[in-house]
């Protein structure tokens, strides 16, 4: 099991290693828009899950969103220091 934190480091580990084959690398390559994007569709996946899916597919689809987050964060350089300062 992960932590956020952990997820975190391993997707600036990966941004770092600028490896043309991980997708973080693809989505970073696309810029906030693109993450954006991908964000916003998570969301609304998240909500259909837990609307008609059940709570395994709704876990599955938060991890998704909190994924495509944690990329976002890693692209506007935002830690996760920042974003506990607002909670």
């Amino acid at each position: 099991m992960k932590t956020f934190d952990e997820l975190y480091d391993e997707l600036v580990a990966r941004a770092e290693s600028g490896d043309a084959e991980s997708n973080t690398v693809k989505l970073l390559a696309g810029g906030v828009h693109e993450i954006g994007k991908k964000v916003v569709e998570e969301a609304a996946e998240v909500w259909m899950a837990a609307e008609y899916e059940g709570n395994e597919r709704t876990a599955e689809e938060i991890s998704q969103l909190l994924y495509h987050a944690a990329v976002m964060m890693v692209a506007r350089g935002i830690t996760p220091a920042d974003i506990y300062k607002q909670l």
